[in-house]
């Protein structure tokens, strides 16, 4: 009894084995037809553009930001923050201890 209670678990299990193997061969058989590669290849090139677009806009912010301060820089309307402290003196930005280079005042000029 013993032996046939082996024999049809395995042939059970040879059966699921066959059934899932049949199963994920033509899975990957539809992933690698031509017209799904090419979609595929198609939003993966689309999804790069975007990234190079965003790439592109931060560079461009980036440079807007560091030509205004070189402007102020410039215009005299920037003053260092370190200028006012005295020695020993600290800087805190919301509570935090901050290096007195790192922090920027941009005065509003009137015309």
């Amino acid at each position: 009894m013993r032996r046939v209670t082996w024999f049809v678990a395995g042939a059970a299990a040879g059966a699921a084995g066959t059934n899932y193997a049949v199963r994920k061969v033509k899975q990957t058989a539809q992933q690698l037809a031509p017209a799904n590669v090419a979609r595929g290849a198609a939003s993966r090139a689309k999804e790069s553009g975007r990234h190079l677009v965003d790439a592109v806009r931060d560079g461009r912010s980036a440079m807007r930001a560091k030509e205004d301060e070189l402007r102020a820089r410039r215009d005299a309307r920037l003053e260092p923050v370190d200028a006012r402290l005295e020695p020993g003196e600290q800087l805190l930005v919301d509570g935090h201890p901050v290096e007195p280079g790192r922090v920027i005042v941009l005065k509003q000029r009137r015309r």
